[in-house]
């Protein structure tokens, strides 16, 4: 996945973020509402993230060197694993924490009380056309898959982080708009309480979705089963009967190491072998240009003998 169309994504969500965050916290100061709170600091949180993301992105474009010899492409790794910890701590659980309190206290909302009613839909236009952003970008690479195929096996991390974020924020003003609509309805503050956990509750299953499938990329992660069918392809050629076995690893999102063992004939001279690993690198390259770091240990395809 080009990392462009990543970057777009995030600029665009925190754009939108950074504008409805202080429209929020305007709205909060003025009718002490704990929904309009618990969305403040969710859009904060989320600001932050896009610029961690951001971060993580360029610091992995540095080039390798002698402590990290094959590059720092996992930074995006770790950056976006970080956000998942700040959506569960920052957003989601001050959102339970600040429910807890406006349950023990649910007073209604008792001055400038349409101002939260305009800022929420105003928030979710501005949501709807980051999250539109999100859904165009990541539809330039997501080919067949579904949704929930491109989210788990997606190796670049960044739109599938905006694409749950922004999700999460309109589910998130959506859970608002009724606590603070209810609560003006019936002067009852339970109400605006109970938007305030949904959103807590929602951040807190967006933010294990995202720890769960970083983790996974931070473990190390093979290529998926259509590039490596390409790979042990383009591997077998003039000089190498077939693969023996082969291995992949990301170490980052557009970076593959490959190392597999080649069967090569066992009458070829030290010279023929080299020449056809050579060749076999190039047919490789050719195949899955993302794979920039490639190991082949030629050997002999022995016959299993079967055990008496």
């Amino acid at each position: 996945m080009a990392h462009g169309g990543g970057n777009k994504a995030i600029i665009a969500a925190l754009s939108a973020n950074l504008g409805i965050a202080v429209t929020k916290f305007v709205a909060f100061l003025l009718t002490s509402s704990s929904s309009m709170l618990a969305e403040a600091v969710h859009s904060v949180a989320d600001s932050g993230n896009q610029v961690l993301l951001l971060i993580g992105g360029r610091r992995a474009q540095r080039e390798a060197d002698e402590r990290h010899p094959f590059g720092y492409g996992r930074e995006r790794y770790v950056f976006a694993f970080v956000v998942s910890i700040v959506l569960f701590s920052l957003g989601g659980l001050f959102a339970l924490y600040e429910a807890y309190h406006k349950w023990q206290d649910p007073h209604p909302i008792e001055s400038w009380q349409w101002v939260p009613v305009v800022v929420l839909v105003v928030a979710i236009g501005l949501e709807g056309y980051s999250f539109r952003t999100a859904i165009h970008e990541s539809n330039l690479v997501r080919g067949k898959q579904s949704w929930l195929q491109f989210i788990r096996t997606a190796k670049a991390p960044e739109l599938p982080v905006v694409l749950l974020e922004d999700f999460g924020a309109l589910i998130g003003l959506v859970l608002a708009l009724v606590g603070v609509g209810m609560t003006l309805v019936t002067d009852n503050g339970v109400w605006d309480a109970a938007g305030t956990a949904g959103i807590g509750v929602l951040l807190v299953v967006i933010a294990v979705v995202l720890a769960v499938e970083t983790k996974s990329l931070l473990l190390g992660e093979a290529a998926s089963k259509d590039v490596v069918d390409r790979i042990r392809a383009a591997l077998v050629g003039e000089g190498v009967p077939s693969v023996i076995h082969l291995r992949t690893l990301h170490l980052g999102p557009e970076e593959l190491l490959v190392a597999a063992k080649i069967e090569v004939p066992a009458a070829e001279s030290a010279a023929d072998v080299a020449a056809a690993i050579d060749e076999a690198e190039q047919r490789v390259r050719a195949a899955v240009p993302i794979a920039r770091v490639i190991y082949l240990e030629p050997d002999l395809r022995r016959a299993v003998v079967p055990r008496s």
